[in-house]
Parts: C-alpha cells; structure tokens; sequence
C-alpha cells in the first residue's frame, strides 16, 4: 500500500473535536444518556494518540483493493457499533434483530459496543488501514464526515450491490446521494440525525418558534436563545435561513454566517453555545427556544409535554451514521448481508422502535405502526414527504476549509 505523508490535525480542528467529545454530538452515548437528565458527559481519550502520529490527506481513490473474501467458509461477521445503538430483549441481554439474522443465515455476529466516538474509534483503526492489514472488523457505524474520510483515503471496500436489494430499494431518497458518496458506492446510513428548532411552550407564553431569525431577533426570546457547539449544525441552519445552500456554500457565506450569529452574541439574544447540555435548561425554561438534536427532543417530550419542535421553512441539516465494510475486511460478503437486513421493513422497523433516530428506510410506516402507532407518525423518526423534502447536508470540507472554518467558528463562541 503506497505511503503517504502525516497530515497532522490543525489546533482548531482539534479544539473542535475535544468540544464534541466533551459536549456535542460525540458525548452521547445515544438512547441511554438522551433519557438521563442534566449534563452527560464522557471521559474520552484518543485525540493525543491522532495529534501525535497525524491524519493521512484526503486521498480518494477506487476504494480500498478487495481483500479475499472468506465469507463462504467462514460464517461470521465482526461488528463494531455504538453504545446503545441495537434492540435489546427484555432479558437485556439477548439482540433480537441480530439473532434472527443468525438462525436465518447461519452467519454468526460477534456484536461489539467498542464506539464512544468517531475521533477515538479512529484513533484504534487508523494503524492497521494506513499498514493495509485487516482492523478484525467486518462492518462498522461511523458518522458522515468520518465515514468521507476513510473513503476519501481508499481504506473502505465498495459494496457490491447484487448484495444489497433491499438497500438499494428501500433507502430513502432523502439518505441517497451525500456528496462524499455518490450512489452509496461504499456506505448505508444506520440512522439519520436531524438539527432542528426545540422551544419549551410554557417559556415562550405559547409562541411558536420555527425559524433562526426568530430565534436571533425575537426581542421577547433575548437571553434565552441557545445554539448548538456544533459548527456544522448552527452554521449550516443560520446558512438556510438566509437561503444558501449548505451543500455549495462559499466562504463569504461561511464568513455571513458567523456574522449573523455574531450580532446575536453581542447583543446577548443568544444567551449561549451549548452541547447536549441544553436538554436540562430547555426543560425547566431557562432556554425558550434553541437549535436542537432531535432524538434529544424525543426523549425530553416523554416527559415534559411543553416541549416542542418545529422544522424551518426554509429547511434543516441532516447528518447520518453510516455502515462501512474496512479495507482488509475478511467477511465482506456477510457484511453486505447484515446491511441488506437491516433495510427489510419489519427488521427496519423493529431497530428504529428501540433507538428512536431517524429510520432511513422508506415505506417502513406501516411495520412500525404495528409496534407503536406513536412513533409511526413521529416526524422526528419517519420523517414525512414535506419534511424530508426540506432536508440538507452539509458540505464536505478540505483539511484547509476545515481549520479555517473552526477557526472563525471558536472565535465566536469563544472556545
């Protein structure tokens, strides 16, 4: 496998991924601490053993080279996974999608929960796919931006879609062509994760909230705004809500951006940048209304019916989590199985009744609704034609645009 020079992370990019692993995205473990109160925040390592050896340029080639595939006499599958992120059985032990699949196939899945983070879990890759050797996993659930990067540097398979029919049927339209991945040529979305308006109903004396401007210029919201410390989700939704395109935004937008958001800090309608922290203020009222992550949002609604969300009408910023077969997998063809499963209706159905995320499955309504008619017309899980119709990605970004953009972005949350 050809060399490549070490690029070594910038010191913005790394206070950004240090704030995500401390308050953001990257500080959930997904349905369990969403259901717990206040802030919840995990002691993560990894970023000094990244820093140190550095991170490859962005390499994008024809994919990682096919290793042999031993899928025909070994019937098994190596899966690393996010905590909480599978239906479990009321024993707590047992996973129910998982062992279906085994006594349909025979394939056997040694299931691991060895994610906390995209940053760390790289970190315990990176040696083996930069050395062309097997990470001993066959499948793996990273977030998009992660998942652009392993693809970009040639270190995942592409997929063969004879294996895929139901995947390449079912995946919903609004999941099918990120610009880091065209066509799904090497990834599936497990779950999307949306950016939304929240707001406590009691705290805004029954107003509606559904638009950044509001957010930013209500008078009757100052000091009790909040947005999120994630640069792709407040940028990208103050970038749609002066209608630009977060997937084909320029720097002069970025720099626009920022400055609308900054306006908001100087005269303290904003009150602050936050993680996922900002479950416990909007419960009790503190924050009035806020830039949000839905599955929080899900969560905070079950018990606390002030609690409401609204979709902008000039639109929202979807990211996903996304499955992956690594370079040097030995079991690819089992793999590519496991994900076609997981995009049959009931099997989709009965993933997306435990961890309440967006299900990238289209038609899958109906299988749900025989679990929980609830969540078969929550929009936050089956996103609806209107809503998904209003969905965006941000942009992927250069190394460059990256630094430069995390750069301006601590600046005006001050971190």
């Amino acid at each position: 496998m050809e060399q490549y020079e070490p690029e070594r992370l910038s010191a913005p990019q790394l206070a950004a991924m240090r704030r995500s692993l401390r308050d953001g995205r990257g500080a959930l473990t997904r349905r369990s601490l969403l259901r717990a109160s206040g802030t919840a925040a995990l002691a993560l390592g990894g970023l000094g053993a990244l820093s140190a050896c550095g991170i490859p340029p962005a390499k994008r080639e024809e994919g990682a080279a096919a290793s042999d595939d031993h899928s025909a006499a070994e019937k098994q599958i190596n899966f690393s996974n996010w905590t909480e992120y599978m239906d479990v059985g009321e024993d707590e032990k047992s996973r129910p999608t998982l062992d279906a699949f085994t006594r349909r196939t025979g394939i056997k899945v040694k299931y691991t929960e060895d994610i906390n983070d995209n940053v760390e879990f790289f970190g315990k890759i990176k040696p083996q796919l930069a050395a062309g050797q097997d990470t001993g996993r066959d499948l793996v659930i990273v977030t998009d931006w992660l998942a652009a990067r392993i693809i970009r540097l040639g270190w995942a398979q592409k997929l063969d879609h004879a294996n895929l029919p139901h995947a390449f049927a079912n995946l919903s339209a609004q999941f099918r062509t990120p610009d880091w991945d065209p066509g799904r040529a090497y990834s599936y979305p497990w779950t999307g994760i949306p950016t939304v308006i929240a707001y406590n109903e009691k705290a805004t004396g029954g107003r509606k909230v559904d638009s950044v401007t509001q957010l930013l210029d209500d008078p009757r919201l100052k000091g009790k705004v909040s947005f999120l410390s994630e640069m792709r989700d407040s940028v990208g939704m103050t970038l749609l809500d002066m209608g630009k395109d977060p997937g084909s935004f320029t720097d002069a937008d970025f720099d626009a951006a920022v400055g609308r958001m900054q306006k908001g800090v100087d005269t303290k309608q904003i009150r602050r940048f936050t993680g996922n922290d900002y479950t416990a203020d909007l419960s009790k009222g503190d924050i009035a209304a806020c830039v949000a992550w839905a599955g929080d949002i899900i969560q905070l609604q079950a018990d606390n019916p002030a609690i409401k969300f609204s979709i902008p009408s000039a639109g929202y910023i979807t990211s996903s989590d996304n499955m992956l077969v690594p370079a040097k997998a030995r079991h690819k063809t089992n793999a590519e199985k496991l994900m076609d499963y997981y995009y049959e209706l009931p099997v989709a159905a009965q993933l997306a009744a435990y961890i309440n995320y967006v299900c990238p499955v289209d038609g899958v309504a109906g299988e749900l609704a025989k679990i929980d008619e609830s969540m078969a017309s929550n929009t936050l899980i089956l996103p609806d034609k209107a809503m998904a119709a209003k969905s965006r990605s941000f942009r992927s970004l250069s190394s460059e645009e990256e630094t430069a953009y995390e750069e301006k972005f601590a600046g005006l949350i001050g971190a």
